[in-house]
């Protein structure tokens, strides 16, 4: 198992360019089961998530190739089924549901898995393809889905669900009559996804809203070639890095409008922002300046970043107040960063950080995705060498980041 080996303390400058997202890669490479022909996506990040959901293509009976594009071929699935070995690595494998009951009329879905930062259950997304009409059971830990043919109807979210409103926006594509969902998630990532279906010639109106129509169409074909936005997640961490090492470090290919609430507390921390025609600087202070955070559904604060902001602000001036309001269970990184020397306080859904004058390397765990970005930011500020375990969570969303990082001037290397 490969470890990330750092030696902390570089201040990192350069330029990066930032990948393709991985929360629009997947939905959008789950929504090509509706189409069947051939599909070619640009920018899409070569991740572990990436080429498991390319397998459980290839298991239906679909091909996908990686070149200068991803060439992804529906016109022979002819399987239904995403195993349990496939789906318990990758909570995003819930995404075929949708397509396969939609277009083929039968699904068996593994109930998912991926990062253990508390429960995020599925039956919001049952719940509305039980409202189009399908006839969904539980069997032996497989979600098992039927449907003739789904029906249009409303859909009321009790809570924003970015997995649940791609699900039900996919299916409703090709359901008949319309399909509204309420309370839909507002993500870019979801706009990105009905952007790909109304190429391919779904009829959806309000993506980015809380309100979401689709009217229902007979068949949907594959769009000739479509680019995935930038991921507004990894440019965040790469904004962190740079304020925690008082770098200066110029974003290629970020989209600047997707990350307002994140570039509002970077700068309430010190750090600051020139744009560019090449993409977005971000200049690190001296030393920065503790900041409150509640992780919102977007466009509040992103709980994907609330870790890698953490990290920061375990060296800022003063004291910080965290408070995760998405997840009951992510402050697992907590106990890692006091194994550096950070001094945090958790109760209940909020942490408490007061800044210590440095951190201390020392040997840590990831413990899921953004966890382990937490880490790597700790390990890069510390004092001496810092030696991050189960980085395999690292590589499910960032693309390359050890040797982007390596660019950038980062003492890190891989290690087995």
């Amino acid at each position: 198992m490969e470890k990330l080996l750092i030696f902390g303390g570089t201040s990192l400058r350069g330029e990066v360019t930032i990948s393709g997202a991985k929360n629009s890669a997947l939905p959008i490479m789950a929504s090509t089961i509706l189409a069947p022909g051939i599909h070619n996506l640009k920018r899409i990040p070569r991740l572990k998530d990436v080429f498991t959901m390319s397998e459980l293509i290839r298991r239906m009976g679909g091909t996908v190739e990686f070149n200068e594009l991803c060439k992804i071929d529906t016109s022979n699935i002819n399987k239904f089924e995403a195993s349990y070995d496939l789906v318990k690595t990758m909570r995003a494998s819930i995404l075929v549901l949708g397509p396969l009951v939609a277009r083929f009329g039968k699904a068996k879905v593994s109930l998912p898995g991926g990062c253990a930062i508390g429960a995020r259950p599925v039956n919001l997304h049952l719940k509305g393809l039980e409202k189009m009409g399908a006839k969904i059971s539980l069997q032996e830990g497989y979600i098992i889905a039927r449907a003739s043919r789904l029906v249009g109807t409303k859909i009321y979210f009790d809570i924003p669900t970015v997995t649940g409103t791609e699900n039900l926006m996919m299916a409703a594509t090709l359901a008949k009559g319309t399909t509204i969902i309420e309370n839909a998630a507002k993500e870019p990532e979801v706009v990105d996804l009905a952007n790909y279906l109304i190429l391919m010639g779904a009829k959806i109106e309000g993506a980015g809203t809380s309100v979401i129509q689709i009217e229902g169409v007979d068949n949907l074909t594959p769009c000739q070639e479509y680019e995935i936005i930038p991921d507004r997640i990894e440019t965040g961490t790469f904004i962190a890095i740079a304020g925690a090492t008082g770098g200066d470090i110029l974003l290629k290919g970020c989209k600047v409008e997707h990350i307002d609430a994140i570039v509002l507390k970077m700068k309430d921390a010190g750090i600051v922002f020139k744009e560019t025609k090449d993409g977005l600087r971000v200049i690190g202070p001296k030393k920065l300046q503790a900041v409150d955070i509640k992780t919102m559904p977007y466009p509040g604060f992103p709980t994907d970043m609330q870790a890698q902001f953490m990290a920061m602000m375990t060296v800022a001036n003063g004291t910080s107040v965290i408070k995760e309001t998405i997840f009951e269970n992510r402050f697992m990184h907590v106990a890692e960063l006091r194994r550096m020397g950070a001094d945090i306080t958790v109760e209940g859904n909020t942490a408490t950080v007061r800044g210590v004058k440095r951190l201390k390397g020392a040997p840590v765990m990831a413990t899921d995705l953004r966890a382990s970005a937490s880490l790597v930011i700790a390990g890069l500020i510390a004092e001496g060498e810092t030696v991050i375990d189960r980085i395999y969570h690292l590589d499910r969303g960032y693309e390359e980041l050890d040797k982007k990082l390596i660019q950038l001037g980062a003492k890190i290397r891989r290690i087995k």
